[in-house]
């Protein structure tokens, strides 16, 4: 069994709206179980593909089956729909998941005569919205197989896996129900919808654009490959004309100083010039003392400072990591490598103390958890030692 737990999102405000849509969804379920079904089946009555009212659009959103129908979508409600709604805002989101709903209802209705009820096709909607939204986001995993074991996939591939794998290959060769091999044309008309719409919504900037955003890829991977109209590759941000700049269409550049920047480290990863797009992040970091790059291109400027012989450098970055990310599986594993260039390449015991302790907390394997303990004594000895003032601080 592989279910999702979790992303890498930061969340800018409470989620109001898909915190109300889940809450809903469950008082249903109960009140439909617990209490008179038949009432809850006269108020929100299923949708009849045959014949269907204009209400069941919206009524049939908010039945379930049974409890596993009803944790499954919630489940991926959750994880995928706090991110949305915090980027489009409780109101819009509330009203974009229910249009999804009503679009992969109508798409069910048509030529199925059977009865459908759950709210799959508007969380699909909202699944393909967030990887439109937030295209190089990891989502944690967790494999249940004999041991439960957590392991982090872009959501890309997560994503599209339920879509064409799941959805299309596997899922209807284990079902032989008429019901359910026909209600996967609403989830693909969920799908459809969410991208779609979100994809509008970008380019017509009904939405804040970003340089994490699916459009934002896109224009990045034909500026790399040389397609045919699309706009010519940015020079590094200091030796840009901003005249020429601001001629040019706002989807081929970044809207502030701080996205060309991020844009361009970007760019230099993917090309593997990590170098310059080192350079790139000292400059970008000394405009912005909170920014922070995709998990894995933040990870890899990190390594790239230690190699480099950059302790200072790469202990702000594993700690920009950390700040950012600090959920992901292999957190405990930073914090013991930024503890270790703190107290043996900056003698900085009291911030390396910080760190290994909490290494030493979570570490899993016992070769690490040993090495962190064993430095977090050195780094506590200088500390409770005459020779404190040595360490990261100088007193006065």
């Amino acid at each position: 069994m592989i279910i999702p737990i979790g992303t890498d999102v930061r969340l800018r405000r409470r989620p109001l709206g898909n915190w109300g849509l889940v809450a809903l969804n469950v008082l249903v379920y109960l009140a439909e179980q617990q209490g008179d079904g038949a009432l809850v089946h006269a108020a929100l009555p299923s949708l009849y593909g045959a014949a269907p009212s204009l209400n069941e659009y919206l009524t049939y959103q908010f039945r379930h089956g049974d409890i596993w129908h009803l944790a499954g979508n919630m489940l991926f409600l959750w994880i995928f729909g706090n991110a949305v709604c915090d980027r489009m805002g409780s109101i819009n989101y509330v009203l974009f998941y229910l249009a999804g709903g009503v679009f992969a209802g109508i798409v069910f209705a048509y030529g199925n005569n059977n009865l459908l009820l759950g709210a799959s096709g508007a969380i699909a909607a909202v699944t393909t919205a967030f990887l439109v939204l937030y295209p190089r986001v990891h989502v944690t995993m967790l494999i249940w197989f004999i041991l439960l074991i957590p392991l982090q996939l872009p959501a890309m591939i997560v994503i599209a896996a339920k879509i064409i794998l799941w959805d299309n290959i596997i899922a209807p060769k284990f079902d032989t129900g008429m019901v359910s091999n026909v209600a996967y044309s609403a989830h693909l008309g969920g799908y459809s919808f969410g991208l779609a719409v979100a994809l509008a919504m970008l380019f017509f900037r009904a939405l804040p654009r970003n340089q994490f955003d699916l459009l934002a890829l896109l224009s990045r991977w034909r500026r790399r490959t040389g397609v045919p109209g699309s706009p010519a590759r940015a020079a590094p941000p200091r030796s840009v004309d901003m005249h020429e700049v601001e001629s040019r269409p706002l989807d081929a550049i970044p809207r502030s100083p701080g996205e060309r920047l991020r844009e361009d480290i970007l760019d230099r990863i993917s090309e593997h010039d990590l170098h310059e797009a080192a350079r790139l992040y000292v400059e970008l970091r000394q405009m912005d003392t909170v920014v922070v790059l995709p998990r894995n291109q933040q990870l890899e400027i990190a390594n790239h400072f230690s190699q480099a012989n950059q302790p200072a450098r790469a202990v702000d970055a594993y700690e920009a990591f950390l700040d950012a990310y600090p959920t992901a599986s292999d957190a405990f594993q930073i914090r013991l490598l930024a503890g270790l260039v703190c107290r043996r390449y900056l003698a900085d015991n009291q911030r390396a103390a910080k760190h290994l302790r909490s290494a030493a907390s979570g570490l899993t394997l016992e070769s690490q958890r040993e090495l962190a303990l064993a430095e977090l004594a050195l780094a506590e000895a200088h500390l409770s030692g005459p020779e404190r003032g040595a360490s990261g601080t100088t007193d006065a």
